[in-house]
């Protein structure tokens, strides 16, 4: 979830489900949590604490979001097909389509100036080895989708990969989610900002990022395929994605305020 480069490797066999049938895997554990937590604020690029905070937290959010998916005509049609989206995201011929001013455009360009990759992001949420990511049931799946549609959101709301711009894009999953580990990493990162001594608006960029998540369609029952052939600005509008002023307010050099 951040601008290192993400190590790529082969797709994984889907693994049986067994911790994430019985809903083992969503019972909240707030001690690894904070342990995971404590990582990442000493180093912003370390992704696998962002994954294992996320798993600690997500609570119900996962069986959730997929029931609500169910409930309307288009996410039923998307459940139904069960693509898995990081295998078209990481394949060269599939983005070489979208044209100029496109959402395919527009995402390509971002993960190739920061040389990251929606496999590469996938191959980091597999480090735990209690992570069930890959396994063969639907709530796995619909937690893959909301991995692989990480960056996607980035392109769409507007905020970089910078330490900010993560702050304020976990801020709006928060309210698209309402998956626990994206707020407690908003806020820590809000509560740092605040520590700053500055008159540079961070945590009000932040805040930003939460009002913006709430007033924007629910976009886990986006349809990706078709979207990424339409026009960025036309999406942004048809979403009800709101500008980031504030975060574009900031100079861009100054939009690490918490790296390490």
């Amino acid at each position: 979830m951040t601008a290192a480069a993400y190590a790529v490797d082969s797709e994984p066999q889907r693994k049986p489900a067994s911790r994430v049938a019985r809903g083992r895997v969503f019972r909240r554990q707030p001690l690894r949590a904070l342990k995971a937590l404590r990582r990442l604020m000493a180093d912003k690029e370390d992704t696998a604490a962002v994954f294992e905070l996320m798993r600690a937290l997500s609570g119900n959010s996962v069986p959730n979001g997929y029931r609500r998916l169910l409930r309307s005509p288009e996410g039923g049609r998307i459940a139904y097909e069960r693509i898995e989206f990081a295998e078209l995201l990481s394949d060269p011929k599939w983005l070489a389509q979208f044209g100029p001013a496109t959402v395919g455009e527009a995402y390509r360009s971002f993960i190739a100036e920061r040389n990251i990759s929606a496999e590469g992001l996938a191959q980091e949420s597999r480090k735990d080895p209690d992570s069930e990511i890959d396994a063969a049931h639907p709530f796995a799946w619909y937690g893959r989708r909301m991995r692989d549609v990480h960056d996607v959101w980035h392109v769409l709301t507007g905020y970089g990969t910078d330490g900010l711009g993560e702050a304020c894009v976990v801020a709006f999953s928060y309210q698209q989610t309402k998956s626990l580990g994206f707020a407690v990493i908003a806020r820590a990162a809000q509560s740092r900002m605040r520590s700053l001594k500055t008159n540079l608006p961070y945590a009000k960029a932040v805040e930003e990022g939460w009002r913006n998540g709430k007033k924007t369609a629910w976009l886990p029952e986006v349809d990706y395929i078709a979207l990424f052939g339409e026009n960025l600005e036309t999406a942004r509008a048809r979403l009800g994605i709101a500008r980031p002023v504030i975060y574009e307010s900031i100079p861009v050099d100054a939009r690490n305020p918490i790296a390490a």
